[in-house]
């Protein structure tokens, strides 16, 4: 069972938005068995829609399209389906009664435009669109299908929940596509490669090793296309058990755990609290703590001290420690942990000081340079690490890299 994925939009081609919907399509299409082979992006163009979809028809058992279903002149998609089908409009009815009904909750004139988005090619089977106005539509063709859907993320989710979904086990015998991805922090992936290499040329046959690294570190994904789902759970299950003693200081958990859900349940349990204190940071790490549900359970609060004499001032960090040392040092990190946990009553707290870039860095201490320390009931520690890239990435690595020192801390105690 192969899968294409074809989004339509001049938007996203010029970059205006970020395609998510193909992501999360292709996630969903691998839970039911369906491997997906290629994901294109096309222009809001009549020839290219009918061509595009005409040969992805005739190459893959499913097609999934999103986008160009609005009501107004540049979506074209629905007259495009019709030349590509030979059929023309009809109105459905299910659809131009919801459409009317939503509008009018909203205070909203049902216009001639409004009117024609429950028009949809007469070749289709309708999926209802229970949050919009653009129903979805299915065609098949020779045991081939195809599924179009709006391009807005939570509709096409719920038409694909509510409606697609359901449906597929009828249209196809489905296979046992099966994943599983153990999330890895720590180490880099060309050292994690070399590291874990004997256990991955070991590797039974039928399951293929994926890396995929981010700046939080590098996630390993175990995949099976041909062995049945039981026997993938079991293989992929006893590999990951034997790589767990290989890397276990590496291994934050599997998907869904990231390194600030690693430590909040690690506070939790053990009842502590948890400050931070940010500089060139500035807030990233607090805001991925309390972007978490529950985060009050251990998060008392955080300081951005982005100067030196936020620094002083509010963290009560020595004057002359920051003109001895400078405000990128490890004396300087160490004393930001400290005093945040002092100002808030923390068991834990950690604190960062460094330069993000672009521009700022000197030979001593360069573009990306990061000094981090973890407070603990048992004393403090400070590292270093000089990432050297873009800013939006060294924010992101300091981050998750503190967060893991602290995961690391509890863990060994």
């Amino acid at each position: 069972m192969r899968a294409k994925i074809v989004t339509i939009g001049d938007e996203i081609l010029i970059g205006q938005i970020v395609d998510t919907n193909s992501a999360w399509l292709s996630s969903e299409l691998n839970r039911y068995g369906i491997a997906v082979g290629e994901i294109l992006s096309i222009s809001d163009d009549g020839d290219a829609i009918v061509s595009t979809l005409d040969t992805a028809l005739r190459d893959y058992d499913l097609v999934l399209v999103t986008g160009g279903l609005g009501p107004t002149k540049d979506d074209i998609t629905k007259q495009s389906l019709c030349r590509l089908f030979g059929c023309g409009l009809r109105n459905d009815e299910a659809s131009f009664d919801h459409n009317r009904e939503m509008l009018a909750q909203r205070g909203i004139p049902f216009t001639e435009l409004n009117r024609r988005q429950s028009e949809v090619p007469e070749a289709c089977t309708v999926l209802f669109n229970r949050n919009g106005t653009a129903p979805g539509m299915m065609f098949e063709r020779k045991g081939h299908y195809m599924a179009c859907m709006p391009g807005v993320p939570y509709e096409m989710k719920t038409i694909f929940a509510e409606q697609l979904a359901p449906r597929l086990d009828g249209m196809f015998r489905l296979g046992a596509v099966y994943h599983r991805t153990m999330i890895t922090t720590g180490i880099a992936e060309s050292v994690l490669a070399a590291t874990i290499e004997s256990w991955e040329t070991g590797l039974r046959e039928g399951l293929k090793l994926a890396y995929l690294p981010n700046p939080n570190g590098v996630r390993l994904r175990l995949s099976s296309y041909t062995l049945d789902r039981e026997e993938a759970e079991r293989a992929v299950e006893k590999a990951f058990r034997e790589l767990e003693k290989i890397i276990p200081e590496n291994i934050v958990g599997y998907e869904g755990t990231s390194v600030e859900s690693a430590v909040a349940d690690m506070l939790r349990d053990g009842g502590h609290t948890l400050s931070v204190a940010e500089s060139c940071t500035g807030g990233r790490i607090a805001s991925r703590f309390t972007a978490m549900a529950g985060a009050s359970d251990y998060f008392l609060g955080g300081v951005t001290a982005y100067t030196a004499d936020m620094k002083t001032r509010v963290l009560g960090v020595p004057q002359t420690v920051i003109a001895e040392h400078g405000v990128v040092s490890e004396q300087v990190a160490r004393a930001m942990a400290e005093g945040v946990a002092a100002l808030t009553g923390s068991d834990f707290a950690i604190a960062t000081t460094g330069v993000a870039g672009p521009s700022g860095g000197t030979e001593q201490t360069p573009v990306g340079t990061v000094w981090m320390a973890v407070k603990t009931p048992w004393g403090t520690v400070a590292e270093v690490r000089v990432f050297n890239s873009e800013r939006e990435v060294n924010i992101e690595r300091a981050s998750a890299y503190v967060m893991d020192m602290l995961r690391r801390r509890i863990r060994k105690a």
